[in-house]
């Protein structure tokens, strides 16, 4: 079976296409034939050995991707499922060791695991699992009202062009940042109102909110530069967990894994793709070979929309 990993971390050339022993489903699990593996920043971070230390103890190859889209190959006997074989579905994979999405097979538990948007290719499908779980729990965390104002950084961005839709669907008033070349794109998520990106991202809010808002997604990992936007006693929100004490400011860090087999929220974002709630966006597909070009690609910025390797 090919995967796509690595032997040692470092630089995008450390990848390379290996073969991996075959995998069987056992109970309460499903084995996927993956069609499309999708790219994020954080199969960068692994790559790169920013986890290198809670690794240790798996032995290579490490094998990155959290976003696999597929058909159902083998379910396991005594699984209580309403997944069929032959199904086309999506899931989000907590990759460890060899266990990671850039490969053309793998097994996950079937409370992970949900059929595709209706109308949607395996390769759409692919960007959704993860980046929309991960925009979902930010927005459960910081726990606003309908009608309260929420600011979300990166609104370029996959996760935050996520957390910029499902706002809207939460009845939240939203304002996002945006260079000149990507307001259009995030107008089209519905934003309220959008404001000049830079690193005067507080005063610029200030300017159209000046109680400050209620809550921040830090999508482009400003940090300090935005907190000047948050009202007293507001919320503050990012995947790599920046936080204080100041001014009352409740600190947020979502992380993901921990919306592991949470089949019931990835089917509500399915629900939302197909009521057109929620926009798929893929910038770019790769073959295995070319992981290596897919990796250089992401890590020189300005993606719109997400890279997907196809098996």
């Amino acid at each position: 079976m090919r995967a796509v990993g690595l032997m040692e971390f470092g630089s995008p050339e450390m990848l390379r296409v290996l073969n991996l022993p075959e995998t069987h489903a056992a109970a309460g699990e499903v084995r996927i034939r993956v069609h499309a593996a999708t790219i994020n920043p954080t199969d960068t971070y692994l790559r790169k050995g920013t986890r290198a230390e809670a690794l240790r103890k798996y032995p290579p190859p490490h094998v990155p991707g959290m976003d696999v889209a597929g058909v159902i190959d083998e379910i396991g006997i005594g699984t209580t499922t309403d997944l069929a074989i032959g199904d086309a579905v999506m899931a989000m994979v907590v990759n460890i060791g060899s266990h990671g999405g850039y490969r053309e097979s793998i097994v996950l538990a079937a409370d992970s695991v949900v059929r595709i948007p209706a109308g949607a290719t395996l390769i759409e499908a692919a960007t959704l699992p993860m980046n929309g779980l991960t925009a979902r729990q930010s927005l459960d965390q910081l726990a606003l009202r309908p009608g309260q104002t929420l600011a979300v950084t990166g609104a370029a961005g996959c996760y935050g062009g996520y957390v910029v839709q499902l706002a809207k669907a939460d009845g939240l008033h939203v304002i996002a940042d945006a260079s000149s070349a990507d307001t259009a794109l995030v107008r089209s998520f519905g934003t309220d109102i959008i404001v000049p990106r830079g690193d005067d991202i507080a005063a610029q809010i200030r300017k159209v909110a000046p109680d400050g808002v209620d809550g921040i997604a830090d999508g482009s990992f400003q940090s300090g530069l935005t907190i000047g936007a948050v009202r007293d006693g507001g919320s503050f929100v990012s995947v790599r967990g920046w936080g204080g004490d100041e001014r009352g400011i409740t600190f947020h860090k979502t992380s993901v894994r921990t919306y592991d087999h949470r089949a019931d929220l990835l089917a509500q974002l399915r629900q939302q793709v197909e009521a057109g709630i929620i926009t798929l966006r893929v910038a770019a597909t790769f073959p295995p070979e070319q992981a290596t070009e897919a990796h250089r690609r992401l890590e020189a910025k300005g993606t719109r929309g997400r890279l997907v390797i196809v098996f």
